[in-house]
């Protein structure tokens, strides 16, 4: 008999405690998790996203932490070959990429996009020594490289059958120093201009950017939740400044202007 009331009050106790205890820190838990924001880029895109010391850095990712942190979410940047990026997104893989992705009919086929958050210009290249090239009508025939499954592909393949593909603009534009491998490159004006900058590579511009492109971040077809969030906080970040504070980092200037 005594020890059915000590059993019994030994339950008790341990019921008590459950519900003192084990319900109050779930619900303490859960209150304070916040979804992640999980967004990807090629990671070989500078100044806009590059490896610096094995993490991720660049424009493109500052403007993702900057996007999240408005969103109420937890960053998380991703990298995926540039080639497989929108067939990744539409796997679920992550839920934007924060890329610069440039917006074309044909990918709004596939994906929708935010409102764009800067715009640039593809921008012809060659090695500074190059005395043949001095238009867009010099490049017809000529070996062009450029970032595969680009927009500078498509239009590279208008002046010449000679289209030598890359995964990175950088890994292009150094081979514009190589004798007899690349007479010119097609690629974002900015990237160029900080290639020149930064790696101080023997190359040039050419005459004005070929077409310009405006970039946005795009998220699975139908996922008008986050493409709305997305939209409200890029306008925001514009309206308080920290779009301009992280653009004057890398480009001395506010390139949504």
């Amino acid at each position: 008999m005594k020890w059915n009331r000590l059993g019994s009050l030994l339950i008790c106790m341990a019921l008590l405690l459950i519900g003192l205890y084990g319900c109050g820190t779930n619900t303490e838990s859960s209150g304070s998790e916040t979804q992640e924001f999980v967004f990807a880029m090629s990671g070989l895109y500078p100044p806009f996203n590059y490896q610096e010391n094995g993490e991720l850095v660049g424009f493109d990712v500052e403007i993702g932490y900057a996007l999240a942190e408005k969103m109420g979410m937890t960053p998380k940047p991703v990298t995926n070959p540039w080639q497989t990026i929108l067939a990744a997104l539409k796997a679920d893989k992550f839920d934007a990429i924060i890329g610069s992705m440039a917006i074309t009919d044909e990918r709004k086929k596939e994906v929708d996009f935010s409102i764009p958050y800067y715009e640039s210009g593809a921008q012809i290249f060659v090695n500074k020594e190059n005395q043949q090239i001095a238009s867009a009508d010099d490049l017809k025939g000529k070996r062009i490289g450029v970032v595969v499954s680009s927009t500078f592909e498509k239009i590279a393949k208008e002046y010449t059958d000679q289209v030598e593909t890359y995964d990175s603009d950088v890994t292009a534009l150094q081979e514009l120093l190589v004798e007899g491998r690349l007479d010119a490159v097609i690629t974002d004006e900015l990237v160029g201009k900080y290639a020149i900058t930064q790696n101080d590579l023997a190359i040039k511009p050419v005459g004005e950017p070929l077409f310009l492109d405006q970039m946005a971040i795009p998220v699975k077809k139908g996922n008008t939740e986050l493409l709305e969030k997305l939209n409200k906080a890029l306008e925001e970040i514009k309206a308080d400044g920290t779009y301009e504070k992280i653009s004057q980092k890398y480009f001395g200037e506010n390139i949504t202007k």
